[in-house]
């Protein structure tokens, strides 16, 4: 069974695919079938999700997989949310992963509350229209680190301490990052649905 991956992300395809890839299924990376994003106008990982899935259903005639992910900081009051990915921006750097980190560590100086959650939203749809969609979400609790640790991984991972292995995400290999992330636990969700319903 071939899906689409609703992103263009390479980062997020490699986690995807390995954590699909017992299923026999193939993700196939939407940037490779056509160009464009699906607008994301949404407050919430859910709605984006939704959204960008049709959006790549409908351009593909293909089922498709969505992912929205973001951190939300409990100092920031649960941002930046569905914004992360554009972090860096409203500090006046460009869009980059490091640049993202970089500007959260200078507005997180001096700050006690270190507490920051990964949120993994994946959705699901057979078609562009399907009215029963699926929805797997994976949450992670982290605490934010004072400096870069690590050098695996993307987007936040140097800087999201899990506390209860001590280590980074980008401290860890991939078969235990999968084990711990966000997007492993949402991953593990969604590929139990996909068996259940679709194959």
């Amino acid at each position: 069974m071939k899906i689409v991956l609703a992103s263009n992300n390479r980062g997020k395809l490699a986690e995807l695919q390995a954590m699909f890839a017992p299923l026999g299924v193939e993700l196939i990376r939407q940037g490779d079938l056509f160009e464009g994003e699906a607008p994301e106008p949404y407050g919430t990982f859910v709605e984006n999700a939704l959204s960008k899935a049709r959006f790549a259903a409908e351009k593909t005639g293909l089922p498709a997989i969505a992912d929205d992910a973001g951190m939300c900081v409990d100092h920031f009051g649960g941002l930046p949310g569905v914004d992360t990915a554009y972090y860096c921006t409203q500090f006046g750097y460009e869009k980059s992963d490091d640049n993202n980190v970089r500007a959260l560590l200078e507005q997180m100086q001096g700050v006690t509350n270190r507490r920051a959650a990964m949120v993994s939203t994946l959705v699901g749809v057979r078609s562009p229209k399907d009215p029963e969609p699926l929805i797997a979400v994976g949450r992670v609790q982290a605490l934010l680190t004072t400096e870069r640790r690590g050098s695996n991984g993307f987007g936040f991972d140097p800087v999201l301490l899990i506390p209860e292995l001590g280590l980074t995400f980008a401290e860890m290999e991939p078969e235990l990052k999968h084990a711990h992330s966000h997007r492993g636990l949402s991953s593990r969700t969604m590929i139990e649905m996909v068996k259940e319903r679709w194959l």
